[in-house]
């Protein structure tokens, strides 16, 4: 891995001998006590969220809390899932879409022969209510749906169409990932933002809630699943754990198969226990990690600011001491591997304000008359000291680092940050709501980096503080970014459309509305000795991670694994499809 330079080799010895030395106390305390309780071959252990304990909720819709893990896919399905290592959409609940009168209409095909888990038929009619129900309830409509849409009608059983109040044509990647429920059970909700449901009616492969404890929870198969043989494995089962190293700890010593965590030093700690089983998987394909600086409370507002708190971020040392290197420091394009196609060189050169350079951020921050007090901290116009705390996850052991090596630098630049952690529900609620002035946050995806952009600087995705949004949490809107995103709105032509990402891009360094950190490795951990086929380097049907949820791509993974053949008590899968499920 070569040699660190000598200032940083003198920071990170200590971190490294300290947490060599816990996690090597948890593995000899661990060691012939950490086996896994007696399972059915065919039940799949997954480590996806971090909680200390469980609330059942597995509402696929709102955005008030947070549904359970696999809601979105695996319990309720989208009508077509986004496969983003090829780039393409996979049918799923709609098997065909057709642009008509001038792209002004999207007719999508409904799939014949699915039933709801309670054995009654979907059919365009569920979409058709779903859309309604978004509309009905705008708290609902966190992809901001009925901004492009007019009306939404089913045409019969199994056709469905979409009247765009202008052309849109990102809006269909959009209604694509929309997870659909079922009419007859939600007509009768009187309040679908704050329903739990407790008891879901889906058509995804795992919907039957077997248990339901604090610290764990089951759901079995959906008797009425529309892929026949699907799914191969019984059961999901979710243990809680309150945070990276009791997950991963529970990874090592083969209590979970399937995992999205965090692992470091994943070679020496996990892969070299069981080199046969024990794999894992992270491409830099992820959502890129940013700092959010909420740009509706001054100083933020202002663009030499953020230009200076990112430049006193030393984000070489952020991915060695938080990341173990799995990653790379972000460019000013903020985009992801995911995107390498797109990338723009000369909004990459210009981006300057993404290189660790502390004298330029405190003149940055001279220029913006924010003068340093006599104790060094830099003062506010009315003389009080900038003291703002850097919200992130607690549990989130990676992000927790990250933040303590930014609040490192920038009390270098003259600003008192503080690191606060939160369980992950009171983060999310904040950090929706606008209520923070620095917090560590995902960024979104989508075909193209159309939506990516979108939700960092659309005006038309910044809503008011208070308001839960799904993105955009540092409500930023730039009348720039407005022009490009409206042509490329209207754009089909592929080439037309990367012109105008690289417009995008150019804005974004420009204008700076967040920090960008790091593209996230898609965190992917597998355990092949009771289960076969988790998707990898030398299998890559999709992405590994069970955090690929949003647009359905955990679906293509939970429809493929089956129990190993040598298993006792195995069934002998059958062959799966090339596509990852479909039919």
């Amino acid at each position: 891995m070569g040699t660190f330079p000598q200032r940083r080799a003198s920071l990170l010895a200590p971190l490294f001998a300290l947490g060599f030395a816990l996690l090597l106390a948890l593995l000899v305390a661990g060691c012939g006590a950490r086996k896994r309780a007696a399972l059915p071959p065919s039940v799949l252990v997954v480590s996806q969220e971090q909680q200390a304990s469980w609330v059942r909720n597995f509402n696929p819709l709102t955005t008030a809390t947070s549904a359970r893990w696999p809601t979105l896919a695996g319990i309720y399905e989208p009508l077509f899932v986004f496969n983003s290592v090829k780039g393409d959409l996979v049918p799923w609940l709609a098997t065909a879409s057709e642009w008509r009168e001038g792209n002004r209409v999207l007719r999508l095909t409904t799939r014949a022969g699915v039933l709801w888990s309670d054995g009654q038929p979907y059919s365009a009619q569920d979409v058709a209510f779903t859309f309604d129900l978004l509309r009905r309830f705008p708290a609902l409509d966190r992809r901001g749906v009925w901004s492009f849409v007019e009306g939404v009608g089913a045409v019969d059983d199994h056709t469905v169409d979409f009247r765009f109040k202008r052309v849109f044509i990102p809006g269909a990647s959009e209604i694509a990932a929309q997870q659909i429920v079922p009419r007859h059970v939600w007509e009768s909700i009187k309040d679908p933002v704050a329903f739990a449901n407790e008891n879901p009616v889906a058509t995804g492969p795992f919907t039957e809630v077997r248990t339901f404890q604090n610290q764990v929870y089951e759901l079995g198969r959906n008797p009425h699943y529309w892929q026949p043989g699907l799914p191969r494995m019984s059961a999901i089962r979710c243990p809680a754990f309150p945070g990276n190293d009791r997950a991963n700890l529970a990874l090592v010593f083969d209590e979970v198969d399937w995992a999205g965590n965090f692992v470091p030093a994943i070679d020496r700690v996990f892969v070299h226990r069981a080199p046969k089983a024990h794999g894992y998987w992270f491409p830099l394909t992820g959502s890129s990690i940013f700092l959010y600086a909420n740009t509706r409370r001054a100083p933020f507002d202002d663009v030499r600011v953020r230009k200076a708190l990112s430049m006193a971020i030393d984000r070489d040392l952020l991915v060695d001491v938080a990341l173990y290197r799995y990653s790379r420091p972000a460019d000013a394009t903020g985009l992801s591997d995911a995107f390498s196609t797109w990338r723009d060189s000369t909004a990459v050169a210009n981006g300057g304000w993404v290189r660790h350079d502390v004298k330029h951020a405190a003149a940055l921050l001279d220029s913006a008359d924010f003068r340093k007090g006599p104790d060094g901290v830099r003062l506010l116009p009315n003389g009080k000291p900038w003291h703002y705390d850097i919200l992130t996850v607690s549990g989130w052991s990676d992000w927790v680092r990250a933040a303590q090596v930014i609040a490192r630098g920038l009390r270098e630049a003259g600003v008192d940050a503080t690191v606060r952690t939160y369980d992950f529900s009171a983060w999310f609620q904040r950090v929706q709501e606008g209520d923070f002035d620095l917090s560590l946050g995902w960024s979104f995806e989508g075909p193209t980096p159309y939506t990516f952009y979108q939700w960092l600087m659309a005006s038309a995705t910044v809503k008011p503080t208070g308001v839960a949004s799904m993105g955009n949490w540092h409500r930023y809107g730039s009348a720039e970014a407005d022009r490009a995103l409206a042509a490329f709105e209207r754009e089909a032509d592929p080439a037309a459309q990367h012109r105008l990402c690289a417009e995008l891009q150019r804005v974004f360094v420009a204008e700076a509305p967040a920090i960008p950190l790091y593209p996230n490795p898609s965190w992917a951990e597998y355990n092949s000795g009771r289960i076969d086929g988790f998707p990898s380097k030398t299998a890559p049907y999709a992405d590994a991670s069970p955090n690929k949820f949003d647009r359905g791509e955990c679906l293509l993974v939970l429809t493929r694994l089956a129990p190993h053949a040598s298993s006792p008590g195995a069934a002998s899968p059958q062959a799966a499809p090339a596509n990852g499920g479909t039919r």
